[in-house]
């Protein structure tokens, strides 16, 4: 979606607010560098896009602005304040402020160096403050919204278990998925298991992550996967055509959401569990092993083909 002049800029490091009011229809939040946002009042959407650097994946400072982006959200108790009026937040939608990349997960360069240390603890610290961003977002910031994933281009790793934490997900034709880990000897350990296994089951989850083949967003919605698929370009539009389609239903759209993860459900201890078999399985990668990632590191530097390491 594009940005206009902003209603009022907040600072999420210093807690200050500097109220700009506008009669423009977007309120812009900064929070860092890597991450901004912004709310439509039109829509009742709130947009988070992310711009990760010096590569497009989930590094420590990155977790730490999404985390203070996900506390600005759940203490805002659903209304965002637009000047001459206060708004209800009807929808949260993550997407990528990169062009041709959503997310290409994990960061890998950290990963090897903690693995070569031998720091079991930093490998932890790193998994849990991933799936604390997840979870907030899987459970819908303890608020009656819906949440969203917008994925436009290449979507790997971590990057796709952030897009299946949310109850729909929106992905743009050229869009492409998968799990590479399986590929250094490893598997993607913050969630990927237990989203996929809830929304497709067991066979087809292990399918996924076991074979580091990289999908097409068709071949992604006809597993059930993914919800929509939008023209290359026309992602933004597509949310904007389900909010409206959504209109008269959104109420029950959430609470059916909210009822898809109670049956369903994910708690923060599974995926805690989980991570501590990754961080045993990670520490037990050989050296070969180790190249191999490093060439994904190569690529994530590159933006680069995600093509197979053979």
């Amino acid at each position: 979606m594009e940005m206009q002049v902003p209603a009022a800029v907040i600072d999420a490091h210093h807690a200050a607010v500097r109220p700009e009011f506008s009669a423009h229809a977007h309120t812009e939040f900064r929070f860092s560098p890597q991450l901004h946002a912004h709310f439509d009042r039109q829509t009742r959407a709130l947009w988070s896009r992310w711009t990760a650097s010096p590569r497009p994946c989930f590094n420590p400072g990155l977790l730490a602005d999404i985390r203070a982006y996900y506390n600005f959200v759940a203490e805002s108790g659903g209304t965002i304040d637009c000047g001459n009026s206060s708004e209800p937040i009807e929808y949260v939608i993550l997407a990528s402020g990169m062009p041709g990349v959503f997310n290409l997960g994990g960061d890998l360069d950290l990963f090897r160096q903690k693995i070569d240390n031998r720091d079991r603890n930093a490998l932890a610290t790193y998994g849990r403050a991933c799936i604390d961003v997840l979870y907030r977002n899987y459970v819908g910031h303890d608020l009656p919204v819906t949440t969203v994933s917008l994925v436009q281009g290449e979507c790997l790793g971590g990057g796709f278990e952030a897009a299946l934490s949310s109850d729909v997900i929106i992905a743009e034709r050229g869009s492409r998925f998968g799990f590479p880990e399986i590929l250094f000897n490893l598997f993607p350990g913050m969630g990927a298991y237990s989203f996929l296994d809830r929304k497709v089951g067991q066979r087809a989850a292990e399918a996924i992550i076991s074979s580091g083949k990289i999908y097409t967003a068709e071949e992604m919605r006809d597993l059930g996967v993914i919800d929509v698929v939008a023209e290359d370009g026309g992602g933004e539009a597509a949310v904007n055509a389900l909010i409206k389609q959504r209109s008269r239903s959104r109420n029950g759209m959430a609470a059916l959401a909210a009822v898809r993860r109670r049956v369903h459900q994910i708690s923060f201890e599974e995926l805690e569990d989980v991570v501590g078999v990754w961080v045993d399985a990670a520490l037990r990668l050989t050296t070969r092993d180790l190249k191999l990632m490093q060439r994904l590191v190569s690529r994530q530097n590159g933006l680069q083909e995600p093509a197979v390491v053979h």
